[in-house]
Order: C-alpha cells, then sequence, then structure tokens
C-alpha cells in the first residue's frame, strides 16, 4: 500500500529532482536509475528486495542515501517524542487525580473546561503561540532548532543530545539542549495530554462507585491507601491503550511543529519528501512510522495485561 500510494501522488520524481529546465535526456536517465521506466510490478520487485535488505534506496531530495538520511534525523524525533511523552504521563495523571478527588467542584470543573480548551487547540496552533510569547515577547526560553549558536553537539552515541551530553557529562549542552526541548514537546503533548486527563477522571469516578471501594472505606482505609492501592490500577486501564496509541501517533504529528521551531527531526523530513515527491523517502518515513505503532501496539497490550489479571488468566484458560 505505501508503495502504491507514493506512486499515485501527482508529479514526476525524476522532472521534480532535476527541476523544470533540465534537460528531457537527463529526466529519462534519471527515471531509468530509479525503475520507473518499468511496469508497477516490476518496481515493486525492486523496491521490496532493497528494503528487506536495509536499501531504501537514494533520496531524490538530499541526494544521499535514504538511510544515512534516517540515522541522522530520526534520532531527533524521537527525543522530541520522549520529552512529549513525558510531559503527557506525568501532566494527564496528575490533572485526572486533581480531578477526580474534587469531582463535581470547582477545581474539576476548571480542569475539564481546561482540557475543552486544550484538546480544541490544535499543536500547531499552540506551538505558533509559544514561539510569539517566548521567542519575541518574553525571550525567557530558546525556541528554534535542538541547541543555540556558539554550543558544541555532544559526541555522538545515541543521537540525542540530552542523553549524549549526560553520558559525556557536558552539562552546559544538555541544560541548552533541554531548554530547547520544553517548548516543542509541550505544543505537541498538550491536546493528547488533556485528552489522556478526562479520560483518566471519569474512570477513577467511575470506579469510586464500585462496591470494592465502599467495603475498602467501611474498612476505614485511609484514601491514599485506597487510591493508590485499589483505584488506580483498573482506572488505568482504559487510559493506558488511548495513552500508547497517542504516544505512537506524537511521531506522525510531529511534522508541523518540528517545522515551526525549525527542528530537524524525521517528521519533517517525510513532509518534505512528501511535498517533492520523493518515493524512496516517503517509504522509509511512513514503514518506520508503522513499525512504531505495532511495538507500542505489543508494549501496551503487555501493560495491560499486568494490570488486569482477568486478561492473564483468561489468556492461561
Amino acid at each position: 500500500m505505501l508503495f502504491i500510494i507514493a506512486r499515485i501522488i501527482p508529479g514526476d520524481p525524476a522532472r521534480m529532482s532535476l527541476g523544470p529546465r533540465a534537460p528531457q535526456f537527463a529526466v529519462d536517465e534519471l527515471r531509468r536509475e530509479m525503475h520507473l521506466d518499468k511496469s508497477l510490478p516490476v518496481q515493486y520487485l525492486y523496491w521490496a528486495r532493497g528494503v528487506l535488505q536495509g536499501d531504501f534506496g537514494k533520496s531524490i531530495n538530499t541526494k544521499r542515501p535514504v538511510s544515512t538520511d534516517i540515522k541522522e534525523f530520526f534520532p531527533a524525533t524521537l527525543e522530541l517524542v520522549l520529552f512529549s511523552g513525558i510531559f503527557l504521563i506525568i501532566l494527564s495523571v496528575l490533572l485526572g487525580l486533581l480531578a477526580a478527588k474534587y469531582h463535581d467542584s470547582l477545581v474539576d470543573n476548571l480542569v475539564r473546561g481546561l482540557s475543552y480548551i486544550g484538546i480544541a487547540i490544535p499543536a500547531f496552533a499552540l506551538a505558533i503561540l509559544l514561539l510569539l510569547l517566548f521567542g519575541y515577547v518574553w525571550q525567557v526560553i530558546p525556541v528554534l532548532g535542538r541547541l543555540s549558536s556558539g554550543v558544541d553537539e555532544p559526541l555522538h552515541i545515541t543521537g540525542l543530545f540530552t542523553f549524549d551530553s549526560l553520558i559525556t557529562g557536558n552539562f552546559t549542552t544538555f541544560f541548552n539542549a533541554l531548554a530547547h526541548l520544553i517548548l516543542p514537546a509541550l505544543a505537541l503533548a498538550t491536546g493528547p495530554l488533556f485528552q489522556e486527563a478526562r479520560l483518566l477522571r471519569a474512570s477513577l469516578v467511575d470506579n469510586m462507585g464500585k462496591e470494592y471501594i465502599s467495603v475498602a472505606t467501611g474498612y476505614g482505609l485511609p484514601s491514599h491507601v485506597i487510591m493508590t492501592k485499589y483505584l488506580l490500577r483498573p482506572s488505568f486501564i482504559p487510559v493506558v491503550s488511548v495513552m500508547g496509541m497517542d504516544l505512537a501517533a506524537l511521531m506522525g504529528n510531529a511534522f508541523l511543529v518540528e517545522k515551526i521551531f525549525n527542528w530537524p527531526g524525521i517528521s519533517r523530513y517525510g513532509m518534505n519528501a512528501l511535498l517533492n515527491k520523493d518515493l524512496n523517502a516517503i517509504s522509509a518515513v511512513f514503514l518506520i512510522f508503522g513499525a512504531i505503532f505495532l511495538l507500542v501496539n505489543i508494549i501496551v497490550d503487555i501493560i495491560v495485561a499486568s494490570l488486569d489479571p482477568r486478561i492473564r488468566l483468561g489468556a492461561r484458560s
């Protein structure tokens, strides 16, 4: 499907790569190199053979092997998504717990009102707002790129600047890279975190009315024990499923945020590949996103099974 979709997008990738003034013989030569002069089944065989060998071909946009581009751009998006996930998990749990503990109160109504606003605002609109506020009005935090000018990149070990600078003991680069992550990570995580907060609040309030909670309350157990030992675990089950999919979706949803904050990630690379009909890059990027969704699905199933013994017992029986 990826192969077919990438090739039915209007436009000749060979002509787009060489430009409108390139002679036709050069365009025809590039089409032969890319096997575009052959039938779709034959093109697919060439493409599939290369993918199975880890060779995604050459990018017509960067003029480099796509695998080299992925190694360069993927760590930046992975780092952004990891920090967005930290914001998402911590803030959604805190807001959900706060709203559930004081449900039907002013605090609950305030959290729910903020949730409606947070879900309704697109990530790119929030990114522009944060860019204007912190880049031009207050100027208290860096807004563009991964590092400020004059700050050296850390030794590349994982490609994640924060982790690599910590490993090598370069704390100046670490704090600078961390400061650059705050705004794009917050813009990317805001919508999903409010959605998870509302879902956790609803799940907690629903479980508060269950008989086992009433029994635990009747025995005089402290409220914090009831919350942490008996209420949180079953309430997290629906939240984990949605949160896992949202975390995986952050990778693909990051392209506009990366564009606004000039973040050199794989999502922005994929968007440029779409605009330039870079067939090999398009296929590689979407294959990576698909693999991430599959991996996250497996992890979510494992976590849900650990939270809910009924799933484990059902599987064993």
